[in-house]
């Protein structure tokens, strides 16, 4: 098989022109829950890729064709703000999916729980023929919108880049999702970053961003 991405946890092997196998490193988490969310979601109209069959260890999906929106940034910088709306926008419309009873909870709201994906940056879109596809879905949970939007502008800012240039465009990605977005995140700020402490793949710079908006008497 043709190794065509690796990821921080799994890599992502070409089957044919349609279909990858993304098979978890080290064993990983079970894939049953991961594929059960994209297939649900699926179901209500949200832009996951469709899922052709799971084991314990791999799950067989398929083949996106085009650059993550990660990439689409770094090759046409001048798109940065527009992409940041759209990465609002694909929260807002997942935030509209009710969250169903077997989904784990996590910054629970106790009422009106939503799907999270917890992980949505640009990386994990991709921006496919059919339009911009979320990808990687091991993280999602139900919970409060709100959380989600936080979780990803503490990824976006807390990045350890360096560069004048990309800092620059990491302000014009994050006002275009706080633009693109109805959700406010400003509540949800500490707990976020708490929740991203816990990353075994920080840096330093990052970890020490992340305990300051932790210890910040304000919600940052």
């Amino acid at each position: 098989m043709e190794l065509i991405a690796r990821g921080r946890d799994a890599d992502v092997y070409a089957l044919d022109g349609d279909r990858v196998l993304r098979r978890y490193r080290d064993g990983g988490p079970p894939t049953g829950p991961e594929a059960r969310v994209m297939t649900y979601l699926a179901e209500k109209g949200y832009p996951v890729p469709r899922v052709h069959d799971v084991t314990d260890t791999d799950m067989v999906l398929e083949r996106l064709t085009g650059p993550t929106m990660l990439e689409e940034m770094a090759r046409r910088p001048w798109r940065v703000h527009a992409l940041g709306r759209e990465l609002g926008r694909l929260h807002d419309r997942l935030h509209e999916v009710p969250a169903p009873e077997w989904l784990r909870e996590r910054f629970t709201t106790g009422a009106d729980d939503r799907v999270l994906h917890l992980d949505l940056h640009p990386g994990n879109v991709v921006l496919a023929e059919r339009g911009p596809v979320v990808i990687d879905w091991s993280n999602a949970a139900a919970g409060d919108p709100a959380a989600d939007v936080a979780m990803t502008v503490v990824t976006v800012a807390s990045a350890d880049v360096p560069g004048l240039t990309v800092r620059l465009a990491r302000g014009l990605l994050l006002h275009g999702l706080r633009s693109g977005s109805r959700t406010d995140p400003s509540h949800r700020m500490r707990d976020a970053a708490r929740q991203k402490l816990n990353d075994p793949n920080l840096r330093p710079k990052e970890e020490a961003w992340l305990r300051q908006v932790v210890s910040r008497s304000g919600t940052g």
